[in-house]
């Protein structure tokens, strides 16, 4: 029996009162359509300009997603505590807003936007706010508006300020008509889904502002990003994070995808550090604006069998999700990023033996906390009631009588 079944058991009986809310962040929509501003090709505007020897500026839109706390880690670590600033709508929770700057942005909000890239001489933008493919599917109003809209505000001020930007794209870059096993970076796309196309929206532009204004644009094509410190958010490929969460939690797995499908998938240390790569490269080194990069490439069967070898007793079963499933035979198989890995030397660190072990030893030492809180609970409550016994009996004793 999996030990967290037990733990969990333990301390949501001695946690009651405790309770967590998880849900899709929904992002205020103020402005939908064209844009109401426009930039003179003559104006001038202060922009921050920095050598290779300063620390960049850095703002991380979206934030709080799946890659955005995890960016700003590195990044903190790499320029500086204060010179990455995080931000989202939503409230950080307590650990993120005290590990460095965090600030709310809307990125429907143009002026707001604008605002902190101004005040806080920004010169490098990762924008990574937008509706994953499955929850964009089921809200595609919201999709266009966040995905679409949002990355016109971004463009914008990016080129206006001067400013590196990144923009990640994704396998739902690409759709069915697209050659799949091996993908290159240049090929059909023509995607099925509001975030796919989305994607390709965004690579085009980017390309378009680099060539058009100079933009000093960058764009790498993520495959399905697996962590062990963000629970799923919508994603296609999220059912390769859910299996370790259910696997320690209750033993039992179940794939909305059928067994055999196979997507690129890539661990998010390899992901992050990529990113960083790309922006650092001399712009004279990319022959490109948007790569492809991948680590290794697997199925729902294949995950199992090597999660297995950890969490033996795990049940796997299929219930397939016909709109995920759709979705991800429209997506590559296999990307070819022989480009990146020639142009700025990208090379990974983590096939699928080694992803599952780190995972493992990830969640094991969550578990390991766990245990030790759940001990500390324990032992509160075992002194508030005895305290609570004692006051009772003193309460119970007669008092004494004098004659």
């Amino acid at each position: 029996m999996p030990i967290v079944k037990n733990v969990s058991r333990a301390v949501s009986q001695l946690l009651q009162s405790s309770g967590c809310g998880c849900g899709i962040s929904i992002v205020p929509v103020r402005c939908i359509g064209v844009s109401p501003r426009q930039v003179a090709s003559d104006a001038s505007f202060h922009s921050v300009s920095f050598s290779e020897s300063d620390h960049p500026r850095v703002l991380i839109t979206g934030g709080l997603g799946q890659l955005g706390v995890g960016l700003a880690k590195l990044l903190r670590k790499r320029f500086g505590k204060n010179n990455v600033i995080l931000s989202d709508i939503r409230k950080p929770a307590d650990h993120v807003f005290h590990s460095g700057p965090f600030i709310y942005s809307d990125i429907l909000d143009y002026k707001n936007l604008r605002e902190i890239v101004v005040n806080n001489r920004i010169t490098w933008l990762f924008h990574y706010s937008a509706l994953l493919s499955a929850v964009g599917e089921a809200n595609v109003p919201l999709a266009r508006a966040v995905n679409i809209t949002g990355l016109h505000n971004v463009l914008d001020i990016a080129a206006e300020h001067n400013l590196r930007l990144f923009v990640p794209s994704t396998i739902g870059a690409f759709g069915p008509t697209s050659p799949r096993d091996p993908t290159p970076d240049l090929c059909i796309q023509r995607p099925r889904t509001i975030y796919g196309v989305s994607k390709v929206h965004a690579e085009l532009m980017g390309e378009y502002y680099h060539y058009r204004y100079g933009l000093d644009f960058r764009c790498l094509r993520y495959p399905g990003i697996i962590s062990a410190d963000s629970q799923p958010g919508g994603g296609t490929t999220d059912y390769a994070v859910q299996i370790f969460h259910d696997a320690m939690k209750t033993g039992k797995f179940q794939c909305n995808l059928k067994p055999d499908t196979r997507l690129p998938m890539m661990y998010i240390d390899d992901c992050l550090k990529a990113t960083l790569e790309v922006m650092e490269a001399p712009a004279e080194a990319l022959s490109m604006r948007t790569y492809n990069i991948s680590a290794m490439s697997f199925t729902p069967e294949e995950l199992a069998q090597e999660v297995q070898k950890h969490v033996p007793e795990l049940q796997v079963t299929y219930n397939v999700d016909e709109v995920r499933q759709a979705i991800a035979d429209s997506w590559p198989m296999n990307f070819d990023d022989s480009n990146a890995r020639r142009d700025w030397g990208w090379k990974h660190d983590y096939d699928l033996p080694e992803l599952v072990s780190t995972m493992f030893s990830f969640l094991g030492q969550e578990i390991q906390e766990l245990l030790h809180i759940s001990r500390l609970q324990a032992g509160v409550v075992a002194i508030l009631v005895r305290n609570q016994t004692l006051r009772g009996i003193q309460r119970l004793k007669p008092s004494p009588s004098y004659s």
